[in-house]
């Protein structure tokens, strides 16, 4: 089963409407988009609690990484660079952080609120290879600029 991204989509603003805490919201995105698509195998949230350096947030499937600084890893590369990274093959990443020994893809985007500062990255894993791409990249990131795009 692959994601259904507009209903998706349409699903998670019903679900958030009027909710403003960025940890509930966050919960209730990794919850929904990894149930959503046979090819996710980890969903979820890395927040910035300090100045180059990412906390494990809400989060489905097995366990994650607690501490990821930027320097190291896709995730701090999307916290870095604040562009989404596609991962088609997480062994071919330089300083890749192997959190799982399945995953074999991943992609992550930058999560920002209202003002445009960056809280957090949202990161999927997959035990396939290659199993990501640029559909899915414009279609999480709208997901989630109509979910914390409106954060204060």
């Amino acid at each position: 089963m692959r994601a259904d991204y507009p209903d998706l989509r349409r699903r998670i603003a019903a679900l958030t409407e009027g909710e403003d805490d960025a940890v509930a919201l966050m919960a209730t995105v990794a919850c929904e988009i990894h149930h959503a698509d046979d090819r996710f195998d980890w969903t979820g949230f890395y927040r910035v609690v300090a100045p180059d350096l990412l906390k494990i947030g809400p989060y489905q499937g097995g366990h994650g990484c607690l501490v990821i600084p930027f320097a190291r890893g896709v995730c701090g590369a999307a916290a870095r660079t604040g562009e989404v990274q596609l991962v088609p093959d997480v062994e071919a990443f330089p300083g890749h952080i192997a959190c799982s020994s399945s995953t074999r893809s991943e992609i992550v985007l930058p999560v920002r609120d209202a003002a445009g500062d960056l809280i957090a990255v949202f990161d999927i894993d997959s035990d396939e290879p290659a199993a990501f791409d640029e559909q899915d990249a414009r279609e999480l990131a709208a997901i989630l600029s109509d979910t914390f795009g409106r954060l204060a």
